[in-house]
This record gives C-alpha cells, structure tokens and sequence, in this order.
C-alpha cells in the first residue's frame, strides 16, 4: 500500500516526521445493522504533537481499528497548531477554553507541580511538552468536545513578545511590575 501511495505522488509521513509523538484518547465502536446482521466501524480520536510547542488532534473512521488510527494520525498532523509556552514548561497566563458544553481552565503552576488534568486534557498537554499545569474540565466529558475546547484556549494564549509586538512596545516594558504608587492625598498634605 505504501509503495501505491508513493506513485501517486502522496507521501508517507511516518517516515518523515519522525519526531511527532501520538497519542490514542479514545476508540468507539459504532454498528450499522444491515439486511444479514450488523457491520462493525471504528472512530478513532488521537491527538500529535513534537513535544516542543506544537499539537493537532484528529479523527479517522475505518473499519479496522489500525486504518481508523492511521486515519486520524494523518489528520492531526495536518492540523498542527504552535503553542508559545514559558519555559519551555508551562504556559504564560492563565486561560480558559469553550466549545459546546465544554469547558476547560487551564492555569501557569510552579516548577514541579507536574500535569494536574483530566484524560483528554492530559493527552494535549504532553503532546504539547507541557510540564507543569493545573487544569479542570467542566460541562462535558466527551473527549472530542474536552480536546477542541483545551484547543481553543491553547490557540488563544499570547506570549510577552507577541503582546509587545502588537502593542508596539518592547518585551521589558510588558513584563515590568507596576510600581506602587503613593496615595494622592498623602502627597497633597
């Protein structure tokens, strides 16, 4: 099959993107019943990344449950997103995600605190080379839904450079601490 694929000029990205780590979150069994019985399906759901900033998820449908994989494997690396983190560790800010019912907040941790987050969640943040991380979900449980709303949220955050950049103003000039001001009255006396 492989050899068919290269003559149709379609390459094979097993072999080229060695570095892409995946991950299976889930497998449903689906039935259709026909005129002799029921025909058995499989839909896949995986989620990619390098491990250095960079996750997808997809989803394949087969009838075998490695093509259903295969399947979603190759959609998830199309689908790549690149996710700026602190670090090279955890995030910069705090966010939160949506879509549907799902919820998810995803909060920066201290060095050390590791990945604190639910299934489908867990699956993105070490796909994504997260190493420390508190997260909830909150209004579903169906890992299509959980993954597309921690997405969401990941596509969301910006780091100090790209806050600058759009801002006009320099790195250090974002992350500088408000200093504290005296009050206005003690000022006027």
């Amino acid at each position: 099959m492989a050899e068919r694929d290269n003559r149709r000029g379609r390459r094979d990205d097993r072999d080229e993107n060695p570095e892409f780590a995946d991950r299976l979150v889930a497998i449903n069994r689906v039935s259709k019943t026909v005129k002799g019985g029921k025909r058995f399906g499989f839909a896949a759901l995986v989620v990619v990344g390098d491990q250095r900033g960079r996750v997808g998820f997809g989803k394949g449908k087969a009838k075998e449950v490695p093509e259903a994989i295969r399947k979603a494997t190759e959609q998830a690396k199309r689908n790549l997103i690149r996710v700026p983190l602190r670090d090279g560790r955890t995030l910069h800010h705090d966010i939160e995600g949506r879509h549907g019912a799902g919820k998810v907040v995803m909060r920066t941790a201290p060095e050390g605190t590791g990945i604190i987050a639910g299934g489908p969640m867990r699956a993105v943040f070490e796909m994504l080379g997260v190493k420390d991380v508190v997260s909830k979900s909150t209004g579903t449980q169906n890992p299509y839904n959980m993954i597309r709303a921690t997405l969401n949220g990941l596509t969301r955050e910006a780091s100090p450079r790209q806050v600058a950049a759009r801002r006009g103003k320099k790195v250090a000039d974002i992350l500088k601490k408000p200093e504290a001001e005296a009050p206005a009255e003690a000022t006027e006396a």
